[in-house]
């Protein structure tokens, strides 16, 4: 007899039926007609999935980096400046010269050249490429890092499931179980990692403060009382963890150092192949400087030059250890830079755009040597295959085994897609 549910099943936009309504109707009694198989197919068997072990590494190019200084160049133009040209390992794609590197590096790696953003201000473009909604309305979104810290992560595990080296945007309605764990400089724990006091003395401590917020509880403060006492938990199983050491370089040659780069940006690279090593399903690795309004050709040398080090030398070490197949790599800022070179002085530079912008993807099961999307030769327009950032975050999604149809659904109860509107980018998704 045909179980009622399967009169009231939704398909979304692809003609899919949701996960949503699976699940129902494997509750109702649809799991008898062998679906398992189907429901392994998108997803559901979230344990299979978190066995393998998948992760993602974001370098966040904090403040916008340039799109015709970096892999979007327009050479021999008024807007391309004097900027020169290097022929990546793709033939007819080239990057700007400041990326020797990462243009050897081409085949592994995806360009996309035609993002769509809609927020030219920092903090809101910041939100919006670390979330994948734009900063509106009462709810706040997670990152990323929160979203795959809570389907991947192991929920029991001695240290964090999103780490973040730089400050970054919070959980959001998530919460603090899968908030990211901030650290300040790479190979360095925060000094208050180890303990002033131990074993039976600290026991005490612990239970009175486990007191203390029952109080609290009692009086109201249900939520941040039990955010208290996850976040004590969490930390003392943190504090004694043998994995620890995957913040560090322990165990790393001069020669492994040297070659990520002897800078903050490369070591903080190093940290993130340990901690994903180690794993840790999600880092976020960030490199500023890119708000490049004035001095923009003195100063991207040195800035690009650290990133093709340090990019291009993770992207090596992944490959080379067996892990890139499984390890999404994201490099991008929150948007672009003006096309039109402006005017301010002593030396002049390029302002905010988030009409198009460019950012690398590999790894993770994305085919690389793929160059989507184009510009106008004088980079004002994007004439081939706009991606939005919906369509960039369902493709993060896919990559990782997240179905970006799902709903999450927040404190107040209210039901909330994880990628409103996007398609994945079907030309580098295996």
């Amino acid at each position: 007899m045909l179980n009622n549910n399967l009169l009231h099943v939704n398909l979304n936009r692809h003609g899919d039926v949701t996960r949503r309504d699976l699940l129902r109707l494997a509750g109702g009694g649809f799991a008898s007609m062998s679906c398992l198989g189907l429901l392994r197919s998108i997803g559901v068997n979230a344990e299979e999935i978190k066995k393998e072990g998948r992760s993602c590494i974001m370098v966040f190019l904090s403040g916008a980096p340039s799109q015709l200084e970096t892999w979007d160049p327009k050479p021999g133009t008024t807007n391309g400046g004097p900027t020169k040209t290097i022929q990546t390992a793709i033939p007819g794609v080239e990057f700007a010269e400041y990326w020797p590197k990462m243009a050897k590096m081409m085949k592994d790696v995806s360009v996309i050249r035609s993002m769509a953003g809609k927020e030219a201000a920092h903090d809101r473009g910041r939100y919006h490429l670390r979330t994948g909604h734009r900063l509106l309305g009462p709810n706040k979104f997670p990152h990323i890092g929160s979203l795959v810290a809570h389907k991947l992560g192991d929920p029991e595990s001695d240290i964090p499931n999103f780490v973040s080296i730089g400050q970054t945007v919070s959980s959001g309605f998530l919460g603090v179980e899968v908030a990211p764990f901030v650290i300040d400089r790479a190979g360095q724990l925060p000094a208050n990692m180890k303990g002033s006091v131990a074993g039976a003395r600290a026991s005490r401590r612990m239970e009175m403060l486990r007191q203390q917020d029952n109080q609290f509880v009692k009086a109201g403060a249900e939520s941040i009382g039990r955010e208290h006492q996850e976040l004590y938990r969490k930390a003392s199983r943190m504090m004694t963890s043998s994995r620890l050491k995957a913040f560090t370089f322990e165990g790393e040659s001069d020669k492994t150092k040297q070659q990520y780069g002897s800078n903050a940006f490369g070591q903080s690279c190093l940290v993130a192949r340990r901690l994903v090593e180690s794993g840790v399903p999600f880092v976020e690795v960030q490199r500023g400087g890119w708000d490049m309004h004035q001095n923009l050709w003195r100063n991207m040398p040195r800035t690009a030059g650290e990133v093709d080090q340090g990019l291009s030398t993770l992207l090596t070490d992944l490959k080379q250890r067996g892990m890139l197949e499984k390890t999404l790599v994201i490099c991008l800022g929150e948007f672009g830079r003006t096309p039109k070179i402006n005017q301010r002085t002593p030396a002049v530079g390029r302002d905010h755009w988030a009409k198009n912008f460019n950012l690398l993807i590999g790894g993770g099961g994305v085919q690389g040597g793929v160059c989507v999307g184009k510009t106008s030769s004088d980079g004002m327009e994007i004439t081939e295959r706009p991606i939005s950032v919906d369509d960039l975050f369902a493709t993060i999604c896919t990559s990782l085994t997240i179905d970006p149809n799902e709903e999450l659904i927040t404190p107040g109860g209210r039901p909330l897609r994880i990628v409103d509107e996007g398609l994945p980018v079907d030309e580098i998704l295996g």
